[in-house]
């Protein structure tokens, strides 16, 4: 039998218990997330991108962003992040902070592990799932339409068109 992959064994993990509300956002532990992926995959690893500087952001002089990748199986998945205050707002590079780069060097590789499964359902903008989804009832369909008698079906058009009773129309 084959072992699931790695987004299925992510993607598997349950977050709710490990997630925060702050506005309408919804935000899984930096801390938690990285412990999940090396409990399942101990050779993960991950890369804070740095500019030709030497600097961990890279900027246009107006805003910033970061860039972080995690690695699981030789799998990168990249993720760029916008330096951001706590309104989710762009931070004007001027008034940027070592602690704001740093607090999007941690987001950003949560959301490269979500991009590897985990938790991957809180940046699809649906809320979190319930322990306990209803099971869902098949939908219901009404009976089709009774065809007049004068009218023939599909088939029997395309029998008689097939067998030369039937002129194209």
């Amino acid at each position: 039998m084959q072992e699931p992959s790695v987004f299925a064994t992510l993607n598997a993990v349950n977050c709710n218990q490990h997630t925060e509300k702050k506005g309408n956002l919804t935000y899984l532990s930096w801390a938690w997330a990285w412990q999940m992926v090396k409990s399942h995959f101990p050779d993960a690893n991950y890369t804070i991108y740095e500019n030709p500087e030497g600097w961990n952001y890279f900027t246009d002089g107006r805003t910033a962003w970061v860039k972080t990748g995690v690695t699981i199986q030789s799998i990168e998945h990249i993720e760029y992040l916008p330096v951001m205050d706590a309104r989710n707002q762009s931070i004007p590079f001027e008034a940027i902070r070592s602690t704001d780069v740093n607090k999007a060097i941690q987001r950003s590789l949560t959301k490269a592990c979500a991009r590897h499964g985990l938790g991957l359902y809180i940046y699809a903008g649906e809320d979190l799932p319930d322990v306990q989804q209803p099971v869902q009832q098949p939908a219901q369909y009404s009976q089709p339409q009774q065809r007049p008698a004068q009218q023939s079906s599909w088939r029997q058009s395309r029998s008689q068109y097939f067998s030369g009773q039937q002129q194209p129309q």
